[in-house]
């Protein structure tokens, strides 16, 4: 629902109660309140008297859209939905193809953490839309799609009433700005997903190549950009490239909106410059920590960028962050959410999991069977860790699109930072232990005459399924088993007599191996 920093929230209808408690829900309920409160927003009419679209008429009367890519290289201007692709070059991908072209923005915010888009869209929609028809004009689009998930049904009403006004100014033609909602679906966040949907079909992701800057909606070339993308171009227009790129810090170019939730005072939507670190949100941006609560971690970008613990406070929170790469997070949509020494990491990483399990679109065995899988260890209270890094490593792998691939990242970021939290099976190391322990024993049984033999097969299986990759053992297992079974179906057809005496049970075996191998030979004429 985008209200992270009012939670907890329940909507009744469209009526969305935050810090909601039994009596709010209750007096909603009774009353039928169900139905969306409008905000305060930056109308049409407001936004005209503070110069808004004269940048857009300007741009169509005496520029050429080729140099726009020139301001946008200058400014270094990201994509700011996640991937923090560069934005003139994909600018620059899009307008290179031949035909008909669309512009698809995507509003569908749905990692968990994220509110920033809704908070623009529900504040200064014009700014937004100006910002989407300059890059349509940017590439020559025939028409733009914005994909808006139906549990924002604020800014769905704000967004219909105001293109309404467009049309009706002769802005815009009738029909050329088309909104189409969502039904919330985290997968439908990845481009190709969103696309999919626009067209009415179930949101699964595409196989790439073909891009969708090459075959996007309905066949054509599509610039997909994010809602704060989209919403940066005007400024950058009007106030020059370089005002844009000298807002970051720490090697960083232009700022960041942070969803800021958790255990802060003032949660929020917090511009800040790219750069910023997560204990300068906390101190110059949310007033601190709630009363009582002391910081032990944070995610640096929602549910797939990982978590953090608190050491690793004055880590810059940026695209080309090289700490955060390192520790194996990523910025992603800017969600921070701050966790304090009340919160379980263990708890906390377990809840990612589960909202991953719910959300997989299904397509692909390894984010659906393994997000399933993950979630039923995961809820033990001792867990088998060689399981969950098998798990892990399949679905970063072998999964088609980023959910799957981003799905074990809070779990390995657990196993890395909290592993006090953590208590393991134990399981490997005791199988790990016995391996070594045994192989003094199993060698100087390889070594007795015709042992050698009959005991290496042995020795070389036993040592591979306790020390060896899994992806092998069951073969090692089955094949172990049918030769120890071969011995003793040898043993009863001939008769062999089983070991006598007192001496080592190691000598012992490979006298009776020698009996069987003698009669063996004996049968068979060798």
């Amino acid at each position: 629902m985008g209200r992270c920093y009012t939670a907890p929230t329940v909507e009744i209808g469209h009526n969305h109660v935050d810090y909601a408690d039994l009596n709010k829900v209750k007096k909603a309920i009774d009353t039928n309140d169900i139905h969306p409160k409008m905000p305060d927003y930056e109308e049409y009419k407001d936004y005209i008297l503070l110069g808004g679209y004269k940048t857009l008429k300007k741009v169509k009367k005496i520029e050429k859209s080729n140099n726009w890519f020139n301001h946008l290289t200058k400014s270094g201007l990201r994509g700011l939905g996640g991937a923090g692709f560069n934005t003139a070059r994909k600018w620059n991908l899009v307008s290179s193809e031949k035909g008909s072209k669309f512009v698809a923005v995507n509003a569908d915010e749905g990692e968990p953490g994220t509110f920033k888009d809704r908070h623009y869209l529900e504040k200064e929609p014009h700014m937004f839309l100006e910002g989407m028809l300059l890059a349509a004009h940017a590439i020559n689009a025939e028409k733009c799609f914005i994909y808006l998930r139906d549990e924002y049904p604020v800014a769905i009403e704000i967004l219909r009433r105001e293109i309404s006004k467009l049309e009706k100014e002769n802005l815009i033609e009738k029909d050329h700005l088309i909104l189409r909602r969502g039904a919330g679906a985290y997968i439908c966040g990845e481009e190709s997903s969103m696309i999919e949907s626009i067209e009415g079909k179930r949101g699964l992701p595409r196989n790439r190549p073909p891009y969708v800057a090459q075959i996007g909606l309905f066949g054509k070339p599509t610039l997909v950009n994010n809602i704060e993308t989209i919403y940066c171009l005007r400024d950058i227009l009007e106030k020059a490239a370089e005002w844009f790129a000298d807002q970051g810090v720490k090697g960083g170019k232009g700022f960041h909106s942070y969803s800021v939730s958790g255990r802060v005072k003032k949660p929020g939507v917090k511009v800040a410059p790219a750069g910023t670190t997560v204990q300068e949100l906390i101190d110059d941006y949310c007033d601190g920590m709630l009363e009582g609560h002391i910081v032990k971690g944070y995610l640096p970008g929602g549910a797939s960028g990982g978590i953090l613990p608190a050491k690793f406070n004055n880590i810059p929170l940026d695209y080309d962050s090289k700490e955060l790469t390192e520790l194996g997070c990523f910025l992603g949509s800017a969600a921070v959410v701050v966790l304090s020494d009340k919160d379980s990491m263990k708890d906390a990483g377990l809840n990612l999991l589960k909202f991953f399990e719910e959300d997989s679109c299904g397509q692909c065995t390894p984010c659906r069977v393994g997000t399933e899988k993950t979630v039923k260890i995961m809820k033990e209270k001792i867990w088998n860790k060689e399981k969950l890094e098998d798990l892990s490593e399949v679905m970063s792998e072998a999964s088609i699109c980023g959910l799957g691939q981003a799905a074990s990242n809070p779990l390995k970021s657990i196993m890395r930072h909290f592993e006090e939290e953590i208590t393991y099976d134990g399981i490997g190391s005791i199988k790990k232990l016995l391996a070594i322990l045994s192989l003094p024993l199993i060698f100087s049984w390889s070594l007795k005459p015709v042992g050698f033999y009959s005991a290496t097969p042995v020795f070389i299986a036993l040592t591979i399924m306790l020390l060896g990759e899994k992806r092998i053992k069951w073969i090692l297992g089955i094949t172990l088993f049918i030769y120890l079974v071969l011995i003793l179906l040898f043993m009863v057809i001939l008769n062999a007599p089983l070991p006598q005496g007192n001496v080592s049970p190691f000598y012992d075996f490979s006298a009776f191996m020698l009996t069987l191998n003698t009669k063996l030979h004996q049968s068979l004429n060798f």
